[in-house]
């Protein structure tokens, strides 16, 4: 093809490198000219290289906030692990789950509900009871973790505190020996808190942990 080609296809077709605005970025431009009837390539070509560094600048901060937040959950969730590790009994580790993880994690509601089946007694406080089969109604069978927005639940699982529920993780316990299976339920006021595709290794962590002080505090042997 002959320059003289080129340049009539290009005639031709005037919006050619608005279409294919990367070639542009193959030029070698002419040092400078000035003209009003005269397109500054130059200029387009600095500025389509300033809208690519503000996109590269927006996902370099959207990273460190991503981690940032990854960050900020992991120390909580430590945090939760230690407080649960302290429990010597099912009194305190209920009272651990009711009152110190929604502070550690950020939630509003932190709660354990079990299918029928034998636990211990736990002093004045009451440990809410789900029907049989239904840990597999609220996770999904074979699943170990539910992450919801626009909760409906009767009271079951987060009681007095259902209707400000809007968002929630529930994750599946099973203890073993006689203890039946449950649920680790953790409640936000806020829609956003937890949804569908979230991580949730830092979640099925802090289940194994409620899992293991359950055993410890019911003599269940490992």
């Amino acid at each position: 093809m002959t320059h003289s080609q080129v340049a009539s296809y290009l005639q031709d077709h005037p919006d050619f490198f608005a279409r294919h605005p990367d070639l542009l970025m193959t030029l070698t431009p002419p040092a400078r000219w000035s003209g009003d009837a005269v397109v500054d390539i130059q200029k387009f070509m600095v500025e389509t290289l300033r809208g690519e560094l503000d996109g590269l600048r927006g996902c370099v901060q959207q990273v460190i906030e991503t981690s940032r937040s990854n960050m900020s959950n992991q120390t909580r969730t430590h945090a939760a692990v230690l407080a649960l590790m302290a429990a010597d009994d099912m009194e305190r580790l209920l009272r651990i789950v009711h009152d110190d993880l929604p502070v550690l994690l950020d939630v509003d509601v932190a709660d354990l509900a079990f299918e029928p089946g034998p636990l211990p007694n736990c002093g004045g406080l009451a440990l809410r009871r789900l029907a049989a089969g239904e840990v597999n109604s609220w996770i999904g069978a074979g699943q170990e973790v539910a992450l919801m927005i626009h909760v409906q639940d009767d009271g079951s699982v987060f009681g007095n505190a259902a209707g400000l529920i809007r968002s929630a993780a529930l994750v599946r316990l099973q203890p073993g020996g006689e203890v039946p299976s449950g649920v680790l339920a953790l409640g936000s006021r806020h829609d956003s808190l937890f949804h569908p595709g979230q991580g949730t290794e830092l979640l099925r962590f802090l289940s194994r942990v409620v899992e293991r002080g359950l055993q410890r505090v019911m003599g269940i042997p490992d």
